[in-house]
């Protein structure tokens, strides 16, 4: 096991008028799409599917659903309520890469020039080119410089050891910290494959996270509170956890033995970090997120006002690495991740930073719809054709998980039945 596998285990609003606002104290809705959803979540909190959940949805203008139940903490009194906090976890990739997007706007970063030189370490990384018969790694230099561009579609080369034997073995030889500990020597991992090739998902919004702190100046959680988090609204999102957010925070469960949920006391992002992890590091609330959803729906705009161009979001929210597929994610840490793909056999690209259906996918959303999610099985997707979108919070590992997942899929298609 490697040294992170260990340490992470110690339609428009008159179509859709669902907003509910309860949880799991409320009393019963008149029988409306709304209730028959907080019914579905219901049910599986009661047939112990998932510890807790928050679900919630928006269009353009305004919350159209929003509903939470069960515990924060199994074993603790404290219900899951709509101001929730979870660990969002690589949700806060798609902020890191606005983050970046704005600073390209501004003509101080460029998608396309070597990341090299804004991040001058990134030119030393190779391409892992297998071991030796002694068990030492191979490595070779990459064909072509990393690019802003390669890192924000997942196509640089970098991986997660979570679905790469190799890397975790890499990491084992050469003592390197996995990136949940949030030294910088974990950034130290050598390059699945030459830079534009293929896709593969790693910690490559991590070095997008350090391009924008060298441009800017700033801690990565500084630029983002005062570029996005405070234009959108977004109150309860960050890196480090106020004493506010403590007070409503959900701990991560693990499933175990005949399904059984153990709550994660001990885990979490460290709050006095050598860097702020844009990959994955962020704490935050299913309504601050809707609030980023809405940015994109509306094509830049938050109440109006820019946060960043339409042609900026439109750029973001289409294919931006060729012909390349996103492809099945193997696990090779089962307790941390199940194989993980979305929608299976249907071909999907990538945005800046953005999974995308080529296809209608199965719970209604049409083609060109975007999504992604966190480890601790939360998700969101927007949908820029319907002109919807929705978060949905757990905190339950595996990745993938075999009951959570499919609530998650269950909720965005009761959405698009509604409408």
């Amino acid at each position: 096991m490697s040294t992170s596998r260990r340490e992470f285990l110690v339609a428009g609003s008159a179509a859709l008028t669902l907003t509910a606002g309860r949880h799991a104290h409320a009393q019963p809705a008149a029988p409306t799409h709304s209730s028959k959803i907080d019914a579905m979540l219901q049910r599986a909190v009661d047939a112990g599917d998932v510890p807790g959940v928050v679900a919630m949805a928006t269009d353009r203008n305004s919350v159209i659903y929003e509903g939470a139940f069960g515990k924060r903490v199994l074993g603790q009194p404290a219900p899951m309520t709509p101001d929730t906090v979870a660990w969002i976890a690589s949700m806060t990739k798609a902020l890191t890469a606005t983050a970046a997007m704005q600073l390209v706007e501004q003509g101080k970063l460029d998608l396309d020039a070597p990341a090299a030189k804004i991040v001058p370490d990134i030119s030393s990384i190779e391409v892992l080119d297998g071991f030796d018969a002694s068990g030492q790694p191979r490595t070779r230099p990459p064909k072509r410089p990393i690019t802003l561009r390669h890192l924000l579609t997942h196509t640089a080369g970098f991986g997660y050891d979570l679905w790469s034997d190799d890397l975790g073995k890499y990491q084992t030889v050469k003592g390197i910290p996995g990136i949940i500990t949030c030294q910088n020597a974990a950034l130290r991992t050598p390059l699945l494959h030459d830079p534009g090739e293929r896709w593969f998902y790693g910690i490559n919004i991590d070095w997008a996270g350090k391009m924008v702190e060298a441009t800017s100046g700033k801690k990565l959680g500084s630029y983002l509170h005062e570029n996005l988090f405070a234009p959108l609204g977004m109150t309860s999102t960050a890196f480090k956890i106020t004493p506010s957010m403590r007070e409503r925070l959900a701990k991560v469960h693990q499933r175990g033995e005949n399904d059984a949920f153990t709550p994660q006391m001990d885990l979490e992002i460290p709050q006095d970090p050598e860097f702020e992890m844009g990959g994955g590091g962020l704490y935050g609330t299913a309504g601050d997120y809707l609030r980023f959803v809405r940015l994109i729906l509306n094509r830049g705009k938050a109440d109006g006002k820019p946060v960043l161009k339409p042609e900026t979001v439109e750029l973001m929210t289409r294919n931006n690495m060729g012909d390349a597929r996103v492809t099945l994610l193997k696990t090779a840490a089962p307790a941390l991740s199940n194989d993980a793909e979305f929608f299976p056999g249907m071909p999907k690209t990538w945005g800046l930073s953005f999974q995308i259906n080529t296809e209608k996918a199965p719970t209604g959303r049409p083609a060109g719809g975007l999504m992604w999610a966190g480890l601790a099985n939360t998700y969101f997707w927007i949908d820029p054709v319907t002109g919807i979108g929705g978060v949905y919070l757990s905190q339950v590992l595996p990745f993938a998980d075999k009951k959570s997942l499919p609530l998650y899929y269950a909720f965005e298609t009761a959405l698009y039945a509604a409408a």
